[in-house]
Order: C-alpha cells, then structure tokens, then sequence
C-alpha cells in the first residue's frame, strides 16, 4: 500500500510517500517534497495547488493521503490557509485521504517496529512530519 504522508505547515504542504509491501516499508522517489501556495487568498491559486497534487497522487498511484491532524484552538492551531489546504486535498476525489490525530500517531509509533530518521534514508529534514504520518498510517 502506497500512502502519502502530509503535514501543513503555513502555506505549505509538506509531503512524503511511503510504501508498504510484504511488510516491508520503502520511500519510493518522489520528485516533489513540499507545495507552496502563494496567493491563498485567490481560487485560482487554490484550484491550482489542488490540480498538481492530485496529478502527483496519480503519477505516483498513491492509494491514501494521509494528513497530520492540527489544532483548531488553542496556542498551536492551525492557520486559515492549512485549514484551506487540507479542505482542498480532501476534495480530491481520485484518492482516499485520513486524517491523523496525533493521540493515534503517537501509540502508532509506539508499538510499530524501528523507525529511521529521514536523513538515514535520504529525505529533507522537514520531511519528518509527514514522514511519520505515513508510516503511523501504515502501522496502525
């Protein structure tokens, strides 16, 4: 199974695909690591950043996006534009997209098996996020 790890941040998606296949997990290449948008006040830019991640979810036959639940309150939660990103990737209908909590996240990695650092493995350093996402999914 093929996932696609998210984790919003600002005005970015940051992503990460992981696979899983005979109990072996790999991150398949990928040749984009984060999305920006620039203008999130502009549907056009939204419909822009929701047509290249779905042509991403497509080249990669990505089965499940999986995104790193935020706050909705509170000191850590989430800006506006996250909030339209996240709305944007869940009306994709060419994939089936979960949203994480963090409370599942956690006892995910708690019980799944070692996990490796993003650099051991060749990904960004803010990659981790969704690196994590991913395969919390995938270990659920």
């Amino acid at each position: 199974m093929k996932v696609c790890g998210v984790e919003l941040k600002g005005n970015e998606a940051i992503i990460c695909l992981v696979n899983k296949s005979d109990g072996m997990i790999d991150l398949p290449d990928c040749r984009v690591a984060k999305f920006d948008i620039t203008e999130p006040s502009k549907t056009e830019s939204i419909r822009d950043f929701q047509f290249k991640f779905k042509k991403l979810m497509e080249d990669y036959q990505v089965e499940t996006v999986v995104i790193k639940e935020r706050v909705m309150k509170g000191k850590f939660a989430g800006g506006a534009v996250g909030f339209k990103l996240e709305a944007a990737i869940q009306l994709i209908d060419a994939v089936e997209v979960e949203v994480l909590s963090a409370m599942d996240q956690k006892a995910s990695l708690k019980r799944a098996p070692e996990m490796l650092r993003v650099k051991e493995v060749g990904l960004k350093g803010y990659q981790q996020e969704a690196y994590e996402t991913g395969f919390a999914f995938l270990n659920l």
